[in-house]
């Protein structure tokens, strides 16, 4: 066996104990699921971060969240990370290009997207300025029943019609994250129709364009399947976007979730591929 099957077999190996410490532990202690969850992502990200590099030909989209809002936990990626992030790529080589350059042609190895998920108000005031001092583009996806903003969490929390107006107009590529992030692999089809029409009606009055981007909510294999791919494109959407790399539903365009603990070496083994069968909520390596 040569030493590349080595690593993965000791690192599957390690990670399924990694599973079992963490279920008794939280059998034993009574710990909340979303402290499971975040003690098994953390230890998922750095145990899989010693996989080799995996050769590549296109070009790789990074899927955030929130810069700077804590409540969104392993979501939400620091301002300072962040802007440590965008230059170590730069330092290291790689060039920025619009998601949909990537997804379009699928671009070069060296080429980078930055997208968003849930448009969040920290990527207006936080990673906002951070990508134009470097003049990187970027895309947003927005759930358009939050960005009415109807709740309170919403106000304080989610971009307003008025600052992704604003922003569109600065030539942010904004597309829709349904209306109101349902798991779309566990809706049926009429439900899926009307989170589709509802976004794109409501993005029509607001913004004034009716998208043709869309980004899966949780973005995973088991949130989406052929009908509803199906369903999306006949209502128009050209371009889907998923995750991950290498378990991503079949037509869809891949994104590296970038998460709130990837400190530099796992960033880099993020870019070198270590997480491209890695999922949220399913581990498949």
């Amino acid at each position: 066996m040569d030493a590349s099957r080595v690593l993965r077999a000791h690192t599957i190996s390690s990670g399924r104990a990694m599973k079992q410490a963490l279920k008794k532990l939280v059998q034993r202690t009574g710990l909340q699921r979303k402290h499971l969850e975040a003690a098994r992502m953390y230890g998922e990200r750095h145990v899989l971060a010693f996989q080799p590099l995996r050769a590549r030909q296109r070009g790789r989209i990074l899927c955030y969240h929130s810069v700077g809002q804590p409540e969104f936990g392993v979501n939400d990626v620091s301002p300072d990370r962040f802007r440590r992030q965008i230059e170590a790529a730069l330092e290291a080589g790689y060039r920025f290009v619009a998601p949909a350059e990537i997804a379009a042609s699928g671009g070069h190895a060296k080429d980078l997207g930055v997208s968003f998920d849930d448009a969040l108000k920290s990527v207006f005031t936080k990673a906002d300025p951070i990508l134009r001092e470097h003049k990187i583009p970027y895309s947003v996806f927005v759930v358009s029943k939050w960005s009415e903003q109807t709740e309170e969490w919403q106000k304080a929390g989610v971009l307003s019609w008025d600052e992704l107006r604003q922003m569109r107009s600065e030539g942010v590529e904004l597309g829709s994250h349904s209306d109101t992030h349902r798991d779309f692999g566990e809706i049926d089809l009429e439900r899926a129709r009307r989170e589709f029409q509802n976004s794109q009606d409501m993005m029509q009055a607001r913004l004034g364009f009716r998208p043709e981007v869309f980004a899966i909510p949780f973005g995973q294999s088991k949130n989406w399947n052929p009908e509803t791919d199906a369903l999306a494109r006949e209502m128009g959407f050209k371009t889907i976007y998923s995750q991950a790399e290498e378990t991503r539903p079949p037509g869809t365009i891949p994104r590296t979730f970038v998460t709130h603990f990837d400190d530099p070496r796992i960033f880099k083994a993020a870019l070198r591929g270590a997480y491209d069968r890695w999922e949220e909520w399913t581990w498949t390596y």
